[in-house]
């Protein structure tokens, strides 16, 4: 067959490719639970009859005439099987992470008409019951968990009727490639989400020509283990890529458990950020550091040499055989921490460090470093397993029927069946970012490597990526910080760090005067910032305006600096805006500090 719809993935699974593991997950009594392709394909049929029965579906095939159907949940079989059943029924999924805070919340409920709301667990539960009386659409909320007082969403599953079936596969079979799929709110420059709207042909046609990257991989009876959030296209759009080769995928745990799922599920292949591939290595640094005598020597003896690492190049024989003897002694053990069966990982949503890449190729744990956008579904191009498609530094050479051009300020700009249909309910922001000839302007800087791999140099726009992949516009923050009398001017840092720090000019006169107040020394105020007492204020006003923000965006460390900035000084515009590279090159030592 060929698929047409991302649903259709159950279709060929049942001709081409039946699975008894489809999907898999740790239940009660610690037994991993697996749910066959039959299965899988009976419930979604259930569910989505029972959300028909329920009133829900499209009254028609436009944008707002099909509803809206929220999500919050950890990855679960039963995420995917929602996923299935609501596209099938002519609904609209809208994944939401489970950590964001409750004014968002609040706002993408109302913004999409959201009629019912799926969540995982109690915590969940009661973090959308909070804001019920605020969002009139919300019909009804149901839980994965069984929760007291609460729906569950088994309870939808029988009450489909033979006329809800009929109805079922009649909206089923009238579903088009081109018909809106999802929308997944992304954070936005002014501190409002916008709704990117990707239909079946954005990520169906990103699946297909990242076919022959996977191919490489391996072939149908290999397993996956996920546990990046279902909610980011990056890891939903890769669910797909499985469930169209027939691998199986298992739901990791928690983060916290990744390390002895990769041991029990021994999968082929997985995908991540950064951040979390930074983790595994400051992980396997600290087993090192505690060993002691010719062990410890031989250790960091095999990490000097995969540092040393070069891909499509020579090294000599003299290195070949230190490589040979340092994967037999010491590599070997790390392949076997993820499992002993990994032929690669694939990372995106933020740059890796090149220092991971060499160590991790040389210890023959393959990665693959890949670029794109929620707005590209996601996929631009990507380092391919075979090392001849692949180079350091780099997001690899572009996908099949993609397209890129570089603007005339190194802007990267795509085009190609896999960019969004535009963002829901914004005209005006769609308009801004993909031009008349259909050029999707992505506000990251680039450049060729050999005129075949994508580099990407800078960000244009003044959000900025963590090294996990997470979003953080500043100007919020900065703005709502600010509103404190003791904050004279701020600017939030972080980009490809793990976390966001800030630097901190204080409203000196009011700072002088609490330490007059507080029977500190009123010095100057290279000595003021210095005193515990007054670095303890500020963490305490930090720490206060951290609950307005979501995780990612709160300032875990920050640096008090002595002087304003100023125009004269160069780190502001003669509108008073910050010129963030000045000031991030002038007080590169500050920064340093915060991530020391």
């Amino acid at each position: 067959m060929t698929p047409k719809r991302l649903f259709d993935c159950i279709e060929w699974q049942l001709e081409s490719c039946l699975k008894d593991d489809m999907f898999a997950a740790k239940e009660e009594g610690g037994i991993w639970k697996k749910y066959s392709t039959i299965e899988v394909k009976e419930t979604v049929d259930k569910l989505s009859a029972g959300l028909l029965h329920l009133g829900l579906g499209p009254q028609d095939m436009s944008i707002e005439g099909r509803d809206k159907i929220a999500i919050l949940s950890n990855n679960r079989p039963e995420w995917m099987i929602l996923d299935l059943a609501v596209q099938q029924m002519g609904g609209v999924l809208t994944p939401i992470y489970p950590t964001i805070n409750v004014n968002e919340l609040e706002f993408i409920f109302n913004d999409a008409s959201v009629k019912l709301v799926f969540v995982s667990d109690k915590d969940l539960y009661e973090k959308v019951q909070s804001i019920r009386s605020k969002t009139p659409t919300v019909k009804a909320v149901y839980t994965f968990d069984y929760v007291q007082q609460a729906l569950n969403w088994k309870e939808i599953l029988n009450k489909g009727t033979e006329a809800d079936k009929i109805a079922l596969q009649k909206i089923r079979d009238s579903i088009q490639y081109d018909d809106l799929c999802t929308i997944l709110y992304t954070s936005g420059t002014t501190g409002f989400p916008k709704g990117v709207m990707l239909s079946h042909k954005n990520i169906l046609s990103n699946v297909k020509n990242v076919d022959e990257v996977f191919d490489q991989i391996g072939g149908k009876d290999v397993r996956a283990l996920s546990f990046l959030p279902l909610n980011h296209i990056f890891e939903r759009m890769v669910t797909y890529i499985y469930l169209y080769n027939g691998t199986s995928i298992y739901y990791a745990e928690s983060l916290d458990k990744i390390g002895d799922n990769l041991r029990e599920v021994q999968p082929t292949v997985f995908s991540t950020v950064p951040r979390l591939l930074e983790k595994v290595y400051e992980r396997i640094i600290g087993k090192g550091q505690e060993l002691t005598g010719i062990k410890k020597k031989l250790f960091f003896w095999a990490v000097d040499v995969g540092s040393r690492y070069e891909i499509n190049k020579d090294m000599g024989w003299w290195y070949n055989m230190q490589l040979g003897l340092a994967n037999k002694l010491i590599f070997k053990k790390w392949r076997e921490g993820l499992g002993g069966n990994v032929k690669a990982i694939v990372t995106g949503a933020a740059a890796c460090q090149v220092r991971l890449l060499r160590v991790f190729t040389a210890g023959r744990i393959v990665i693959m470093e890949g670029y794109g956008l929620t707005e590209t579904s996601p996929v631009i191009s990507v380092n391919r397993y075979e090392e001849k498609g692949r180079c350091f530094g780099t997001v690899g050479p572009l996908i099949k029927n993609v397209e890129v051009k570089l603007a005339e300020d190194g802007e990267i700009c795509c085009k190609g069946d896999n960019v969004m249909m535009g963002y829901y309910k914004r005209p005006d922001l769609t308009a801004e970012t993909i031009d008349k000839d259909g050029w999707f302007h992505t506000g990251d800087i680039g450049v060729w490597v050999d005129n075949k791999y994508l580099k990407i140099t800078d960000r244009k726009k003044e959000i900025f990526k963590t090294s996990g992949g997470k979003y953080v516009a500043p100007q919020p923050i900065e703005n709502k910080m600010k509103e404190s009398a003791f904050i004279e001017q701020m600017m939030v840092v972080g980009a490809e760090q793990k976390f966001a720090g800030a630097l901190i000019v204080p409203a000196f006169a009011n700072l002088q005067e609490w330490c007059i107040k507080n029977g500190i020394s009123n010095g100057k105020p290279q000595d003021i910032i210095r005193n515990p007492r007054v670095i303890e204020l500020y963490k305490g006003i930090v720490e206060e305006y951290n609950q307005l923000f979501n995780h990612v965006e709160q300032v875990k460390k920050f640096e008090l600096l002595d002087a304003e900035w100023n125009i004269d000084g160069g780190e502001l515009t003669p509108t008073l805006k910050l010129k963030r590279k000045v000031i991030m090159e002038k007080y590169r030592d500050a920064i340093e500090r915060i991530y020391t």
